[in-house]
C-alpha cells in the first residue's frame, strides 16, 4: 500500500467528522510528522543528545489531489563507512543509483513511503488521527456553543436521569440540563421538545460539556424577545429580570418611544401575549413593571399594587442598601406576598433589601412600651399574630383574640384594660 492509498484510507474520517479535506490532511501531516520523528534514527539530533535543530523530512500536501508526499534527506558518505544510520545516511554507490552526479558530504532527497515505518506505526498512526480529530471537533464544539452563550436552543430529549434530562439537538450534539436548571414543573419524556438557553459550557477532560438551563434569568428575556415583537425590535428594553423559577418573576421594562405602554404591549390584551411565555414557564405568574432610575418609585412599582405610605433608604449592620418601607396593616400580606414571594423578589429587582414596617396612626402607641405593665411573653403573643401596638389589639373582638393565641380570658381582658386606660389617660391630658 503506498501513500496515496493509505491517505485516501485515513481520509475517510473526512464525512464521518464532518471536516473539510484541507483540514484533515493538514492534522494528516502533523500527525506523520509525529509518527516519523518517534521513528529511532529518522530525525537529526543535536551532538550532545538534545532535542533536535530540524527535521531530516519534508511532507507536501496536495490538497487538489487529496493527498500527499514524504521526502527523507540523507547524507551521501563513502562505502566504506560502517556502520550507518539508514535514516540518516547513505553510502555513495547507493546515492549514485538515484542521482549520478552526487558527492561525498551532500545530501540526497528521496520519497518515503509510510508503510516503510510498520504494520505497528501504522496503526498508531491511524489512532493518533482519530484522537486530533475528535480534539479537533471538540475545539470546534465549544467555541459553537461558548458563541451561543446566553441564545434560546431547543433541543430533543434522548434520556432522563433522577439529575439531569440529556438532549440531542438536530446536529446531534449532546447538551445536559441539570435538574436544578429545570423547572420544578417540567416532566420530560423521551422525545420531547424543549427549549432553553445555553447556560454555559464547561470543559471536563478535554470535552465540551454543553449547559441548558430554563431557570435561568436569560431564558424569560428570551421568551420576551420571541413572543413580544416591540421587545425584539429593540423599541422595548427588558432592564432587570427577577424569578423563582415556576412560581413568580419580576421584569421591568422600559422604551425610549413615548408612543409606546411598555407594560402594556408586553402583557398584550387580556394578557394575549405573556400568556405564551407564562405556558412555556409552567404557568410562572409574571408581574411587569416600568423601569425607572428613580429608585423610590422603582421600590413602590416592584412591591406591586400596595399604598406606601413612607418609604426610607438606608444602609444597614452589614452595608447592605436596605429600603424601610412603611404602609397600613391591610397592605402589608400583599407587600409580603405568598410565602414571601413578592418582597423577595422586589429585593432582588431592586438591588434592595426591603423591610415592611407597620405605619402607626398618631394617636397609636406600640405595644414595647407597655413592658412595665405587661409580661413580655404575653406581648410577644400579640406579635406573633400580627399586633404589636394598642389600637391593633383594642380594634380585635375579645373573643379572636382568645382563639388565636394561647392566652387566657382573663390575660386578654387585662390586656384589654391596661390599653385602654392609657388613652383614657391621653385624653385627659388634652382637656
Amino acid at each position: 500500500m503506498n501513500n496515496k492509498e493509505l491517505v485516501e484510507a485515513f481520509l475517510e474520517f473526512k464525512d464521518e467528522k464532518n471536516i473539510d479535506k484541507a483540514t484533515i490532511l493538514a492534522i494528516l501531516k502533523d500527525v506523520i510528522a509525529h509518527a516519523l520523528r518517534k521513528r529511532n534514527g529518522i530525525i537529526k539530533k543535536k551532538r550532545d543528545g538534545s532535542e533536535p535543530d530540524e527535521d531530516n523530512f519534508d511532507i507536501i500536501i496536495n490538497p487538489d489531489r487529496g493527498d500527499l508526499d514524504i521526502w527523507i534527506y540523507r547524507t551521501v558518505v563513502p562505502d566504506d563507512k560502517y556502520p550507518i544510520n539508514e535514516y540518516q545516511e547513505i553510502h555513495l554507490s547507493d546515492a549514485k543509483k538515484i542521482d549520478p552526479d552526487v558527492e561525498v558530504g551532500e545530501e540526497i532527497d528521496e520519497p518515503f513511503q509510510l508503510v516503510n515505518l510498520g504494520r505497528r506505526a501504522i496503526i498508531a498512526l491511524k489512532q493518533n488521527l482519530e484522537n486530533r480529530l475528535t480534539e479537533f471537533d471538540y475545539i470546534n464544539l465549544h467555541k459553537f456553543f461558548k458563541d451561543r452563550e446566553g441564545d434560546l436552543y431547543t433541543a430533543e430529549v434522548h434520556h432522563v436521569r433522577h439529575n439531569a434530562a440529556y438532549l440531542i439537538d438536530d446536529e446531534g450534539n449532546e447538551l445536559v440540563m441539570p435538574r436544578d436548571r429545570q423547572i420544578p414543573s417540567d416532566r420530560f419524556r423521551k422525545g420531547d421538545s424543549v427549549k432553553g438557553v445555553i447556560e454555559k459550557v464547561e470543559m471536563k477532560g478535554n470535552k465540551p460539556v454543553v449547559i441548558m438551563s430554563r431557570t435561568d434569568n436569560r431564558f424569560l428575556e428570551k421568551l420576551f424577545e420571541q413572543e413580544i415583537p416591540e421587545v425584539f425590535d429593540g423599541l422595548i428594553t427588558v432592564k432587570r429580570i427577577a424569578r423563582i423559577p415556576g412560581e413568580k418573576a419580576k421584569v421591568a421594562v422600559e422604551t425610549y418611544d413615548d408612543r409606546i405602554d411598555p407594560v402594556g404591549a408586553c402583557v398584550g390584551v387580556r394578557g394575549s401575549r405573556i400568556h405564551g411565555i407564562v405556558r412555556e414557564l409552567g404557568n410562572e405568574n409574571i408581574d411587569v413593571i416600568n423601569y425607572t432610575d428613580n429608585e423610590r418609585l422603582f421600590i413602590q412599582r416592584a412591591l406591586g399594587p400596595v399604598t406606601v405610605q413612607r418609604l426610607e433608604l438606608g444602609v444597614n449592620e452589614d452595608g447592605k442598601k436596605t429600603a424601610y418601607v412603611y404602609m397600613k396593616p391591610d397592605d402589608i400580606s400583599k407587600a409580603i406576598g405568598k410565602g414571601g414571594q413578592n418582597i423577595r423578589l422586589a429585593s432582588a429587582i431592586t438591588g434592595y433589601e426591603i423591610e415592611i414596617q407597620r405605619e402607626q396612626d398618631e394617636e397609636d402607641v406600640d405595644l414595647d412600651e407597655f413592658a412595665d405593665e405587661i409580661d413580655d411573653w404575653v406581648i410577644q403573643e400579640f406579635k406573633k399574630i400580627g399586633l404589636d401596638t394598642a389600637l391593633s389589639i383594642l380594634s380585635k373582638d375579645v373573643d379572636d383574640l382568645i382563639r388565636r393565641t394561647d392566652l387566657e380570658e382573663e390575660t386578654v381582658y387585662e390586656v384589654i384594660g391596661i390599653l385602654k386606660e392609657e388613652f383614657k389617660e391621653d385624653s385627659g391630658s388634652d382637656k
